[in-house]
């Protein structure tokens, strides 16, 4: 099993009451509340906690996209992969993801993620998903386009890492007279591509255009389970194999005891799941698990991972007993979650609940 520590950057200083009143921290609620020399200052720790879970022996850290929210102060993962490909020496970063048909431009793209996969040495996974709702309102792109961009543009940054240039590129969204990026990847041919997905007909294209599936932190077994099979299945009509790589994202938060955990998880996991509502997040969802607004009890069933050092190892060993992924991708920072507290369930995780797993 496989430990990564995911970060969306929230801006832990934002008023979340504001945020309420105004009705969604996306693209209406004002910058003027932007404090810069706070958000200068979060970056910073953000980047120290990405930092310290290679200290504690995680295999790899994850950057994710957003634009114009309070949520996600990360329009441009790339600076930071850049920062952070100097200063870890040893595990992997993960970009998930690049939403691609947000961009005029694909080309840079497989640029960015080239010149990543370098700095690295060959530590770096690619991520690409369509993206929600929301990221087109920011970005001022038709959605009504967004799986023809999304598969033009997947295919057009392939073909940049895969053949030799300069050659053309035609499509029907992306017209590149010259195709010849400097640097190529490092990998060969090369880095690993792994597809975010949340509806069945994402599942598929996710076993189509991937070297895996990301499996969305939103989903319950139950429900992951079924689109397994549609997974399984579109794979086998590809001719292609289960991957090696099966990645999983989960909100992760323990405590010495199941009481604090919960605790501590209650109020920044509904937040977070209010705001995904007002994102429209469940409208890319499954039908089935769509209910995102539910109290806490009720929201939390297969849903997270929340308890003490041995419950939380229990639930990664059954999540690869029954699912059979192997890399589990811990969410841990919730919008205004103090940073120590978050230092501390990295710390309990790498220290009580990773020992357990892997020997199990």
């Amino acid at each position: 099993m496989k430990f990564f520590n995911f970060h969306l950057m929230p801006y832990a200083a934002a008023d979340l009451d504001a945020i309420e009143k105004n009705g969604s921290a996306w693209v209406t609620y004002s910058n003027s509340n932007y404090d810069p020399i706070k958000g200068a200052e979060l970056y910073h720790n953000y980047l120290d906690e990405l930092e310290y879970a290679e200290e504690l022996g995680f295999d790899g850290v994850v950057l994710n996209e957003h634009h114009q929210t309070a949520y996600g102060m990360m329009p441009t993962p790339g600076v930071l992969a850049g920062a952070l490909a100097r200063s870890l020496k040893k595990i992997k970063i993960a970009i998930l993801g690049r939403a691609l048909p947000l961009v005029s431009n694909p080309l840079v793209i497989a640029e960015e993620y080239a010149m990543l996969d370098n700095l690295t040495r060959g530590r770096f996974i690619a991520g690409f998903v369509r993206g929600i709702g929301a990221e087109y309102h920011a970005m001022g792109v038709n959605p009504g386009f967004s799986h023809e961009r999304f598969q033009e543009a997947h295919d057009l940054i392939m073909q940049a890492w895969t053949r030799p240039g300069p050659f053309e590129f035609v499509g029907k969204h992306y017209h590149m007279r010259y195709v010849n990026p400097w640097p190529r990847p490092y990998q060969d041919p090369h880095p690993p591509i792994w597809i975010g997905a949340n509806a069945d007909p994402a599942i598929r294209r996710a076993a189509r255009m991937g070297d895996c599936w990301y499996l969305n932190p939103h989903q319950k077994v139950e429900t992951l389970l079924r689109q397994m099979d549609i997974y399984k299945e579109e794979l086998d009509t590809l001719g292609k194999s289960f991957p090696t790589e099966l990645p999983i994202r989960r909100e992760v938060f323990c405590a010495p005891t199941h009481d604090e955990a919960v605790e501590l998880a209650a109020p920044y996991i509904k937040g977070m799941y209010d705001a995904y509502k007002t994102w429209g997040q469940d409208k890319v969802m499954p039908e089935e698990d769509r209910d995102i607004t539910q109290e806490y009890e009720e929201l939390a069933k297969d849903r997270f991972i929340v308890g003490d050092p041995d419950e939380v190892a229990e639930e990664y060993i059954r999540y690869n007993e029954v699912l059979g992924v192997n890399h589990i991708i811990m969410s841990v920072q919730g919008v205004g979650m103090p940073q120590g507290q978050v230092l501390d369930t990295l710390t309990l995780v790498a220290e009580e609940v990773m020992p357990k797993v892997r020997a199990a």
